[in-house]
């Protein structure tokens, strides 16, 4: 059940509601310096796409803030795809992580 004191996820900026599946995501990722630093909240789902759509390297070069996550081309098609399912919502990537 959503809440209004539910927590907000950081890419799709619907509600966290208790017991749905979430996880912190380090802006710079910990391998590339990030341990430490500024993490967010998000949906488990939204974390997923994150990782299956940017490298370690992409992500600390040119994805180190929520905003910039949300301009990605892929990222943007997702949470337009996202925002149409209920907070509660969790199901498995639809494609592994992008070729590099």
């Amino acid at each position: 059940m959503v809440t209004e004191s539910d927590p907000i996820c950081a890419l799709c900026g619907r509600p966290v509601p208790k017991g749905v599946r979430q996880s912190l995501h380090h802006l710079v990722p910990k391998l590339k310096g990030g341990k430490g630093g500024p993490v967010v909240l998000l949906h488990q789902i939204c974390h997923n796409e994150i990782h299956a759509s940017l490298t370690e390297a992409e992500l600390a070069r040119d994805y180190d803030t929520p905003e910039k996550l949300r301009a990605h081309p892929r990222l943007a098609a997702f949470v337009k795809w996202v925002a149409k399912r209920p907070p509660g919502f969790h199901k498995r990537s639809a494609g592994g992580r992008r070729k590099r």
